[in-house]
């Protein structure tokens, strides 16, 4: 993918996010290929649980916004959308501060199911979460 039709792509994806979850705690999507795409979200208060740690929520959220996300970068959306099914999350390592980046790659892109593997990432690199995410694939009805 050139780099032109990527930053595109971002634009278009970081808009969408207007108005929404991923507006309220600060998810940004930053880098796409032909079979991946990222986003990252800064932790602080906002992500937070009682103890001062990324809750597990927000971090299901960002598996669930960059995978829905590539996703839809796969079909034609004038004739299709996806939703989610199911997201299965396992929580490895806590983080309070800096930021998480999340990486969804393709295991399996059928005519009516998307399986995405999520990894979530810390500012050093360190997986601090993996995620699947399984996606239904609808025709539009006029």
């Amino acid at each position: 993918m050139d780099a032109e039709r990527a930053e595109r792509i971002l634009q278009r994806l970081n808009a969408s996010n207007r108005n929404t979850l991923m507006e309220t705690i600060g998810i940004s999507y930053t880098a796409v290929g032909e079979d991946f795409l990222e986003a990252r979200m800064e932790i602080g208060p906002v992500v937070h649980q009682p103890m001062g740690i990324l809750h597990g929520g927000a971090s299901a959220a960002l598996a669930e916004s960059v995978g829905s996300a590539a996703s839809a970068l796969q079909l034609d959306l004038d004739r299709q959308f996806a939703v989610g099914m199911a997201l299965d999350i396992q929580h490895l390592k806590s983080v309070r501060s800096g930021a998480v980046t999340a990486r969804a790659e393709a295991i399996h892109l059928g005519r009516s199911t998307h399986l995405w593997d999520i990894r979530l990432r810390d500012e050093q690199d360190r997986t601090i979460a993996v995620s699947r995410l399984s996606m239904m694939v609808l025709d539009r009805s006029d």
